[in-house]
């Protein structure tokens, strides 16, 4: 007896040990943990999700914007015969070429974004008095926007170092710092945020659109479907996201492209000063859908996953932080 007695002591301990690391309870996490543990794990899941999300699409990424900054015409044989040329004349490796500057500035401004959003949610809440797990549509969508113009503007210079260093040969910038360098020396400071009022112009209604998408599409599962919303129903709803969200916006994506990486085009040094120039431009030599919409069908395949794996990452990384009790005190 006094053997089983300790035996069972010894259960309890160990259980009582383990709940004392993770919660049992998922459906319950959120609401136990403090605001300043929401924030630290909501940053590091944004930043897990941008990595993973980033790398996954990078080769796509690369080849998308190596179109939308030249006038070549975008089809999908000549995106098939860039990607093959860019390994057999610069190795595989290339086609991650700027990655580096993309994960520098990606796994900020995920973190930021995501980390936002929560904040700019709760914030939403707190002024409304029916306790409603979801906000109503404009304050999603107000939500979503809010996040993305904070994460934008903290981390605006290192997209454009990003974008130059994906449309130029890898001996013009072997680093990070040396495109910052060599921008400012050859081009003034304020050219780390060429194509900055482009840019914020288009992602207040992408980042309004995809947040906003993404909440209403699980709002709409948990009312009409008795299950929970597993990693592949975030992924699939993001991916709706993303390619909605995208195609209302790209255009101004074109032009925060061809305006970020003008000082390192051949023959295109001088152009591209104002959104509105820049439109006319590409408009007059490239024609307005040939232009404004070149390599929409490549990002209606990059975007979708990159958006769904960044969501579906978020909050999977996100339910696994906030079980640990560490969390919760």
């Amino acid at each position: 007896m006094a053997d089983e007695h300790f035996a069972n002591k010894s259960v309890d301990n160990q259980e009582s040990r383990s709940n004392n690391l993770i919660s049992s309870d998922p459906g319950d996490q959120h609401e136990k943990v403090p605001n300043q543990h929401k924030i630290f794990t909501s940053l590091v899941a944004g930043g897990v999700a941008g990595a993973v999300a980033k790398t996954t699409i990078a080769p796509f990424d690369r080849t998308k914007i190596n179109f939308q900054v030249s006038s070549q015409k975008f089809s999908t044989k000549a995106a098939l015969k860039f990607l093959v040329s860019t390994c057999r004349y610069e190795g595989v490796g290339s086609l991650w070429r700027g990655n580096s500057a993309t994960m520098i500035r990606i796994v900020p401004y995920a973190a930021i974004q995501f980390t936002s959003h929560e904040q700019f949610k709760l914030l939403l809440k707190s002024n409304r008095q029916d306790h409603q797990t979801y906000l109503p549509p404009l304050e999603r969508f107000l939500a979503g926007s809010f996040a993305g113009v904070s994460a934008t503007s903290a981390t605006y210079p290192l997209d454009l170092v990003r974008a130059r260093m994906a449309v130029t040969h890898k001996d013009a910038f072997h680093t990070v710092q040396e495109v910052f360098i060599k921008t400012y020396r050859s081009e003034g400071i304020a050219a780390l945020y060429r194509g900055y009022v482009p840019t914020i112009i288009g992602v207040i209604p992408y980042a309004g659109i995809s947040f906003f998408t993404y909440e209403t599409l699980k709002k709409f599962h948990s009312e009409k479907f008795s299950d929970d919303i597993t990693p592949i129903h975030r992924m699939c709803y993001g991916a709706i996201a993303g390619a909605f969200s995208q195609s209302c916006t790209y255009p101004l994506d074109i032009v925060r492209r061809r305006m970020q990486t003008a000082g390192v085009m051949e023959g295109r040094q001088g152009y591209y000063k104002t959104i509105l120039s820049t439109m006319l431009s590409i408009t007059k030599e490239e024609g307005f859908l040939r232009g404004m919409y070149k390599g929409l069908s490549l990002n209606w395949i990059k975007g979708p996953i990159a958006v769904g794996t960044s969501f579906m990452t978020f909050e999977t990384t996100l339910q696994f932080l906030r079980r640990f009790q560490v969390f919760h005190e």
